[in-house]
C-alpha cells in the first residue's frame, strides 16, 4: 500500500485526513509560552480567536525527526510504500527533518517531496497524489508525478488587512497605516517557496479581478482539481469561488480554511485561490 503523509500546514484536517486516507502530523503553535499542536489543541476557529488579541505573532516548531521515524518504520514495517508532501523547505524544516527520518527507514520506499508551499496550495498537491494512489500508481510513480506539478502550482489571495503583514515585518508601520487609510488590500502569493506580495487593490472584487488578470496569463489546467481557500471569512470565499469559477469554467473544486502557515501573516478576512497552471508547450 502507498502512504501518504503530510503535515498540518497542508490545513487538512484530521477528519478530513482519515477520510481520505492520509496522514497529517501537526506542528507545534506557539502563542507566547503556550503550546499547542495544529489541529488537535487548536482549531483554526480558536487559532483566529487567539490571533486577534495577541501582541505579538505566534511561532511554530517544526516536525523534529525523531517525531517522523517511528511513522515511517511503522508503515516500512507493515509493507507499505511512503509518499511524504511537506511544507516549503524555505518556510520550515519538516521537510528537512523527513529526509533524515527517510535516510534512517528505507531511502528506497520513502519519497520526500519539498512542495515549495504551504496551506490549501500544499493540500491541492495532496489532493493529487490521493488521486494518482487511488489510480494505482506506485510509490515511485506518484513522487514523480507530483514533482513535476510543484513547478506549476499556483497561489493567489486578496487580503484583507494590512495588520498582520505589518507585525510579521513583511511591510513597514507607515505603509500599513497609508494602506489602511486608502483602503489598500494587498494580493499574496507564494514564490519559489516564500509567502510574497504581488499586487494591490481596492477591495476584494478589484482584488478578484486581478487575481483572474494573473489567472489569464497562466491558466489553469481543468483537468487538475482546484482548491479555494479563506482565513475566517465564508463570504469573501463565497465571492472568490463564485467570480472565479465563472470566468475559468471551473468545475471540480475544493473549499477550506486556511490555518497558521499563512494565516499568521495574513489574518482574517482573506481568501484566493490555489490552481495548477497548464503545461508550457
Amino acid at each position: 500500500m502507498v502512504r501518504i503523509i503530510t503535515d498540518s500546514t497542508s490545513d487538512i484536517t484530521q477528519e478530513d485526513a482519515a477520510r481520505l486516507n492520509v496522514t497529517v502530523v501537526p506542528l507545534t503553535v506557539f502563542f507566547g509560552s503556550e503550546a499547542y499542536k495544529d489541529g488537535i489543541d487548536l482549531t483554526k476557529k480558536d487559532f483566529f480567536e487567539k490571533l486577534a488579541v495577541a501582541e505579538t505573532l505566534p511561532t511554530t516548531s517544526q516536525i523534529p525527526p525523531g517525531e517522523f521515524t517511528p511513522l515511517f518504520q511503522r508503515y516500512i514495517d507493515a509493507g507499505d510504500e511512503i509518499v511524504g508532501i511537506f511544507i516549503s523547505s524555505k518556510l520550515s524544516g519538516t521537510c528537512q527533518s523527513a529526509e533524515v527520518a527517510r535516510g534512517l527507514v528505507s531511502e528506497e520506499k520513502i519519497h520526500v517531496i519539498d512542495s515549495l508551499t504551504a496551506t490549501f496550495e500544499l493540500a491541492l498537491l495532496v489532493f493529487e497524489a490521493i488521486r494518482f494512489r487511488d489510480e494505482g500508481k506506485s510509490a515511485a510513480e506518484i513522487a514523480e508525478s507530483i514533482s513535476g506539478l510543484v513547478k506549476r502550482v499556483r497561489l493567489l489571495a486578496a487580503v484583507d488587512t494590512l495588520k498582520y503583514l505589518r507585525m510579521s515585518g513583511r511591510i513597514s508601520t507607515t505603509t500599513a497605516f497609508v494602506g489602511g487609510l486608502l483602503g489598500i488590500n494587498p494580493i499574496i502569493a507564494i514564490t519559489d517557496g516564500l509567502v510574497v506580495s504581488v499586487g494591490k487593490t481596492r477591495g476584494l472584487r478589484a482584488g478578484l479581478n486581478f487575481i483572474a488578470d494573473r489567472m489569464t496569463l497562466d491558466p489553469p489546467d481543468t483537468a487538475h482539481t482546484v482548491v479555494f481557500g479563506h482565513t475566517n471569512a465564508p463570504q469573501a470565499l463565497r465571492e472568490t469561488a463564485d467570480y472565479l469559477t465563472a470566468q475559468f469554467h471551473i468545475a471540480n473544486y475544493h473549499e477550506m480554511d486556511i490555518g497558521i502557515t499563512v494565516g499568521t501573516h495574513v489574518g482574517p478576512g482573506a481568501a484566493g485561490i490555489a490552481y495548477i497552471a497548464r503545461a508550457k508547450e
